[in-house]
């Protein structure tokens, strides 16, 4: 395949223009095929995107981003950066701008323009923090991870080291996947029909803070704030409720831990009054409206019928600006948000539904 050959100034704006701008991104997409026209479902704008960004790709490249819908590449996904964990897939610094523009285009399809933002921002946090060498926690750029891991030269950050894979082919009615990951991001988004399903999925940040074109972006710091807002407007007696009596410091149900399953713990939403079950759905909502709206809608439906069952637990200070752990349980859903080694800067997160994680209730075996 030709690959015309770029300046790394030219490269590198074209790069910046395929994660720093979603909408340029959009309208770039290719014209939509007849078929897509006529259909205003969600799932068709996706498909026509998956089906253009493969068509982008030489055989060689197809065949490395794909693979068996039931492979053991489904759960292969992690939170750690290069260097240290080795993700399948293709590298969108292996891309050319084409093929780079098509691969963020199927991810803004699938996702919201919320989340597609929320994504393009943890991605741009990784690039500031190659940066600047690495973070106070989680390994320096260059360096070896815990227990001397580091291969391939060394820990490695930056808006090039983001993988997108595919699991099984896109289609309208069959199950597919679509996988789009580096460090602090893990997107995994199951297409079966005309319904979507984000779990599991781990948008993270580090740095929580940078600023970028004269503006502070915080990728999460709606996450953070609305915990906080949602921990201080229950009374004495709710608090006690909710707070643990030990310290959480990580995630319970991060990378690895697919089919774990944990008790509720906290305050059940039976306990909320409605001003504050609704400030519970919101939170929630923060990870549930990644995805595109028509799937987060029937989300939010489904868990606001379950709001009763619905546990908010909580562990840490409960002063916005402190270290604090919190996680939203109920029936269909696990949130968790994380600091990371009593680190401000470097935030944890995951999405989890115990009963539909990678599409399990809509895909018959």
């Amino acid at each position: 395949m030709f690959r015309p050959k770029l300046g790394w100034a030219a490269f590198s704006a074209l790069l910046a223009a395929a994660v720093l701008l979603p909408r340029v991104i959009l309208s770039q997409q290719p014209s939509a095929s007849p078929s897509s026209a006529a259909s205003s479902t969600v799932t068709a704008k996706v498909v026509d995107a998956g089906n253009a960004f493969l068509a982008s790709l030489s055989d060689a490249e197809r065949a490395k981003c794909t693979f068996g819908f039931n492979s053991s590449q489904r759960t292969g996904w992690s939170n750690l950066p290069s260097g240290i964990f080795q993700r399948n897939g293709l590298r969108l610094g292996d891309l050319t701008p084409q093929q780079r523009s098509a691969a963020m285009a199927l991810v803004a399809a699938a996702l919201s323009r919320e989340g597609y933002q929320k994504v393009t921002e943890i991605m741009n946090g990784d690039e500031v923090l190659k940066g600047t060498g690495g973070g106070q926690t989680g390994g320096k750029q260059g360096g070896r991870g815990p227990g001397g891991r580091g291969p391939g030269g060394g820990i490695r950050f930056g808006r090039d080291e983001y993988y997108v894979a595919l699991l099984g082919n896109p289609s309208a009615t069959a199950p597919w996947m679509i996988q789009f990951g580096g460090h602090h991001l893990a997107i995994n988004v199951t297409v079966v029909g005309a319904n979507s399903v984000l779990t599991p999925s781990l948008p993270a940040a580090q740095p929580a803070k940078y600023v970028l074109n004269g503006q502070t972006i915080r990728p999460l710091g709606r996450e953070n704030d609305k915990g906080f807002a949602l921990i201080n407007a229950l009374n004495s007696a709710q608090q006690k409720r909710a707070i643990l009596n030990y310290a959480v410091n990580d995630l319970v149900l991060g990378p690895g831990n697919d089919g774990k399953v944990i008790q509720p713990e906290g305050i059940p939403g039976s306990d909320l009054d409605s001003r504050q079950q609704s400030m519970l759905l919101d939170v929630a909502h923060e990870w549930v409206g990644i995805l595109n709206d028509e799937a987060a809608n029937a989300k939010m439906a489904e868990l606001k019928a379950n709001i009763a069952k619905t546990y908010f637990a909580w562990s840490g200070s409960t002063k916005n600006g402190e270290l604090a752990y919190y996680r939203i349980q109920g029936p269909t859903v696990v949130i968790e948000y994380s600091p990371q080694q009593g680190d401000l800067d470097h935030i944890h997160t995951i999405y989890r539904d115990p009963t539909n994680d990678y599409g399990a209730k809509l895909v018959h075996p």
